[in-house]
C-alpha cells in the first residue's frame, strides 16, 4: 500500500494530482480525511451478500463518478457524514461483525483506498474475520484493484457502460468503458483461489466468501447498452462471476424537465427489462441476479444517517 498516495493524489483514472494531505480536493471532493455516511446492517444487495443476516455495510462519501442519475446524491458530493480515523474505522468493522454481519461491505471507498485498506488489516488484527466486499463503480485503476490483493474478498461492481458517448453524457468519463474492463480483469485475477479459477466460492448457506458479481443498472431507453454489457462480460468470463441485473432506477423530478437528460425522468419499464433479461437467458448465462415486481422505489435508497455510526 506504499505506492498509493493521495498527495499528489492520482488514486483513480482522473488523475486530478491535488495535495489532498494539504486540503486540496479533485473530483471527489475529498481531501484527506475519511467521511462515512452510514455504518449499519444493509438488507437490499444480492442474496448471497445480505442474506437473512444483513451486509456490515459502510458507505463513503464523495465518489470520483458522480453520475447525473445517482442514487447517493446526498453523499456523492462529498464531505457530508462523520470524519472517522483509520482506528475508529477499524473499530466499526468489528461492531459489524459483533452484530453478526455476513460480510463487511465498503461502498464507494475508491478514493479512500490507502485509509480503508490500512483499516481493513488492523481490523484484522484485531480478529476481523467477516469476508471483506469491495462495493464499487467499476471506474478504478488496474494497479489500485492489484493492491487489493489479501485485503478484499469479494468485488461487487458496477459496469455501468459500454459506450463512451454515454459515458461521457451522464458520468462525464468517456474512458469508463476501458477503465471497467482492465479493473474487472484484475478483480477476476485477484480473487480466484489456486485450484479454484473458474468457480467463486460459497459457504454452506449460499453466502459469497470469495468472488465477483457484475451489477448492470438498466438505464430507462439504453437496453442496446445494457445487453453490450452483458454480453461482454459473458464473453469473456463466462459463469465464473455473477451477472447482476437491475432494474430499480429511480428518477428524479429535476431530471424529467432537463434539456439535456430528459429521458432519464421515468422509471423503466417492465417491457424493457424483461427484453434484457430474455437477452441474458439466450446467451446462455446461468449465474445471475434479476429483479422481480416494481423495485423502482425509494426504499432502494438508504437513509444516511450518520448515528447509525
Amino acid at each position: 500500500m506504499d505506492k498509493l498516495s493521495i498527495n499528489p493524489c492520482n488514486l483513480c483514472p482522473r488523475e486530478c494530482n491535488v495535495h489532498r494531505e494539504e486540503g486540496q480536493t479533485g473530483y471527489c471532493r475529498s481531501d484527506d480525511r475519511i467521511f462515512i455516511a452510514r455504518a449499519a446492517l444493509h438488507m437490499w444487495e444480492e442474496p448471497c451478500i445480505s442474506g437473512e443476516k444483513g451486509s456490515g455495510t459502510v458507505f463513503f462519501s464523495g465518489c470520483n463518478l458522480r453520475c447525473v442519475y445517482c442514487q447517493n446524491y446526498e453523499i456523492a458530493a462529498g464531505g457530508r457524514g462523520k470524519v472517522v480515523s483509520v482506528e475508529r474505522l477499524a473499530q466499526i468493522f468489528l461492531r459489524l461483525q459483533e452484530q453478526r454481519a455476513a460480510n463487511i461491505n465498503l461502498v464507494t471507498p475508491d478514493h479512500y483506498v490507502p485509509g480503508v485498506a490500512e483499516a481493513v488489516l488492523m481490523a484484522k488484527e484485531q480478529g476481523l474475520v467477516l469476508p471483506v466486499v469491495y462495493n464499487c463503480s467499476g471506474y478504478a485503476k488496474r494497479e489500485v484493484i492489484k493492491s487489493l490483493t489479501g485485503i478484499v474478498d469479494i468485488f461487487l461492481t458496477d459496469f455501468k457502460y459500454m459506450d463512451p458517448a454515454l459515458a461521457s453524457k451522464y458520468s462525464s468519463a468517456p474512458d469508463y468503458p476501458a477503465v471497467a474492463k482492465e479493473a474487472l480483469d484484475e478483480m477476476v485475477n485477484i480473487t480466484y483461489i489456486e485450484g479454484n479459477k473458474n468457480t467463486p466460492l460459497f459457504d454452506e448457506n449460499g453466502m459469497m466468501q470469495r468472488g465477483v458479481i457484475v451489477r448492470h443498472l438498466l438505464l430507462p431507453g439504453h437496453k442496446q447498452n445494457a445487453k453490450d454489457v452483458i454480453r461482454y462480460v459473458y464473453e469473456t468470463y463466462g459463469d465464473s462471476i455473477y451477472i447482476s441485473l437491475m432494474n430499480q432506477y429511480t428518477p428524479f423530478d429535476w431530471l424529467r424537465d432537463h434539456p439535456e437528460y430528459g429521458e432519464l425522468g421515468r422509471k423503466v419499464t417492465k417491457r424493457e427489462y424483461e427484453s434484457v433479461v430474455d437477452y441474458a437467458i439466450d446467451l446462455g448465462i446461468m449465474n445471475a441476479y434479476i429483479q422481480e415486481g416494481d423495485t423502482a422505489r425509494e426504499s432502494f435508497i438508504p437513509p444516511f444517517d450518520v448515528r447509525k455510526e
